[in-house]
């Protein structure tokens, strides 16, 4: 291994570059590590979120030590032409439509779990949470394999970035620690609030139908930091939508907090104005009964 090639600028450029995009384009990989490990044993959702991101930069490095064949993965297979369309499949075509279906079909599969309540009457039956849970390894293996689909956009950037294998592997190593740093407070939050893994998983189905359509060569065409204009937009949206939900979970909380110290402040008033009351009455009572006791003494 050559290390005089960090001696110089653009090796450093290119590993910062390529960090820098490793972690914009892993998004979506977190989100989907995030609600993956959400069907393990509680127990054990911290592990599997390490060792699915391990797992993840194993996968990702390997496929870079192919680097070289990566080139070829875009050269048509097969061609389909129906007169009203027509495109050659490549190997990164059929990966990406794999990839994207699935990813809609777990999206649109863990909103109807939502929405059914599944992970609150886990929480009350056995039985429930017999069928929602996974094991770890099922875990591991589910995100090594999507990791594939997520990553194959960014492993062709980086062969077109960096000219050295070292600086792609060290990007992809440096880029998933980091990962690793923020996973499980992402992870948690999600989980904690329902509005947020409800937006976490639209943003994984959106994500799977880009990948489709960017399988079957339906783009903008528009590229910017070598991603499509689509993908833009969405991560925009994703953004605006999570501030959004932010602002709304803000509100929600001040207004609670407000709710309770008026209550509290009713409750007190109150209370004093029993206790008012009730003073009231044993000093109309007290009154009475000397009132009485000085007619009885008269008529003596």
């Amino acid at each position: 291994m050559d290390l005089s090639i960090f001696a110089s600028p653009e090796a450093w450029i290119s590993l910062v570059t390529l960090i820098f995009l490793e972690i914009v384009l892993g998004v979506d990989n977190i989100v989907f590590i995030s609600i993956t490990s959400n069907r393990l044993p509680e127990e054990k959702q911290h592990i599997g979120r390490k060792l699915g991101l391990a797992g993840a930069m194993l996968s990702r490095c390997i496929f870079l030590c192919f680097a070289s064949y990566l080139v070829h993965m875009v050269a048509p297979l097969f061609t389909i032409d129906l007169g009203f369309f027509a495109h050659g499949f490549s190997v990164r075509d059929i990966v990406l439509l794999l990839g994207g279906a699935y990813l809609i079909y777990k999206g649109i599969d863990e909103l109807r779990d939502v929405l059914a309540l599944t992970e609150e009457k886990a929480s009350h039956s056995d039985e429930h949470k017999a069928k929602h849970q996974i094991g770890l390894g099922q875990a591991i293996g589910t995100i090594m394999v999507m990791d594939i689909v997520f990553s194959i956009d960014s492993v062709i950037t980086a062969v077109g970035l960096a000219n050295y294998l070292i600086i792609m592997i060290l990007a992809v190593v440096i880029a998933v620690i980091m990962m690793m740093v923020f996973i499980d407070p992402i992870s948690d939050f999600i989980n904690k609030h329902t509005e947020m893994k409800i937006l976490a998983l639209c943003f994984i189905s959106v994500i799977g139908i880009l990948l489709v359509l960017d399988s079957l060569g339906i783009n903008s065409g528009i590229e910017v930091l070598d991603m499509h204009m689509e993908k833009l937009m969405v991560y925009f949206a994703m953004v605006f939508a999570f501030v959004l939900e932010l602002i709304q979970m803000r509100w929600s909380s001040n207004y609670a907090k407000w709710k309770r110290e008026v209550a509290a402040g009713s409750t007190s008033a109150n209370d004093g104005t029993v206790g008012k009351t009730a003073r009231e009455e044993a000093s109309a009572d007290a009154k009475a009964v000397e009132a009485g006791d000085a007619s009885k003494g008269e008529g003596e």
